[in-house]
C-alpha cells in the first residue's frame, strides 16, 4: 500500500453497485432493437467507457446509417434505468469499506464513466449520496476514461493530491485512467475480465470487496 493515502476512489459500476451484467443485458437488447447483433461477450470489449463512445464503436462495427446514435444510446439507457430500478443492489462488501474509509477519515470520491442521470439513480437506489465528499461523472468532460481527467479532477474536488489518492477499478479502461493519475490502484475485475493482462499494471489485484478491506486493514503505516 502506498504510503500517505488521504482519500479513497471509486468507480461505480462493477465496483459499487452490481451493474455490469445489467449493462450487459441492457446494451445486448438495446442493439439489437436497431438490428446490430452485440453479445454479452462483445460489451466486455468496450466496458468502462462512456456511452456514446460505446455506441459510436458498434455503429461504425456495424455500418449503421438508419439510425442515430442518440436513439440507439436512449434504448439502451432506458432499459438500464429500469433494470438498475428494479434490480439494482451493491457490490458485496462495499459498505464495509466505505465504513472503514470513514474511520480512517479518509475522504471519499466517485469517478465514473456514467452519465450524471445514471450516477444519482444508482446513489439513490443505494442510498449512498451522502457518503461521498466528491462525485463526478465524465459525461460532460472533454475526455472520458482511459484518459485521467475525471480522476484528477474528483482529487481536485477533494483538495488532495493525486500521489495521495488510492482507486478502486474493474476495468483495463479505469485501471489505465487511474495510473495515468498517478494513483495507487486496486483492480477488482469480474469473472470475464480478470485474465487481462493489461490488469498487471495495478498495484494489487484482487478477488472481491472482502479482499479489498482485508489488504486496508493489514496495510500498517499506509494513512
Amino acid at each position: 500500500m502506498q504510503p500517505g493515502i488521504k482519500a479513497v476512489i471509486f468507480d461505480m459500476d462493477g465496483v459499487i453497485i452490481d451493474s455490469e451484467p445489467l449493462w450487459r443485458i441492457a446494451m445486448v437488447k438495446g442493439f439489437n432493437q436497431f438490428g446490430m447483433p452485440v453479445s454479452e461477450e462483445d460489451c466486455r470489449k468496450t466496458m468502462g467507457r462512456r456511452i456514446n463512445e460505446v455506441v459510436d464503436f458498434w455503429v461504425k462495427h456495424h455500418s449503421v446509417t438508419k439510425f442515430t446514435g442518440t436513439e440507439i444510446e436512449n434504448a439502451i439507457m432506458n432499459n438500464l434505468f429500469e433494470l438498475i430500478e428494479n434490480e439494482g443492489k451493491s457490490i458485496e462488501g462495499i459498505l464495509e469499506i466505505f465504513n472503514y474509509c470513514r474511520d480512517k477519515k479518509l475522504k471519499i470520491g466517485l469517478a465514473t464513466s456514467s452519465s450524471e442521470k445514471l450516477m444519482n439513480i444508482v446513489l439513490n437506489k443505494l442510498q449512498i449520496a451522502h457518503i461521498f465528499d466528491s462525485a463526478v461523472s465524465a459525461q460532460h468532460l472533454k475526455y472520458g476514461k482511459p484518459n485521467p481527467e475525471v480522476f484528477l479532477l474528483c482529487a481536485n474536488n477533494l483538495s488532495t493530491d493525486p500521489f495521495n489518492c488510492l482507486v478502486i477499478e474493474d476495468s483495463v479502461t479505469g485501471a489505465i485512467a487511474a495510473k495515468a493519475a498517478q494513483m495507487t490502484l486496486v483492480v477488482v475485475p469480474d469473472e470475464g475480465t480478470k485474465h487481462q493482462e493489461k490488469f498487471a499494471i495495478a498495484d494489487h489485484n484482487l478477488s472481491n470487496m472482502h479482499e479489498v478491506l482485508t489488504l486496508f486493514k493489514s496495510s500498517i503505516n499506509w494513512l
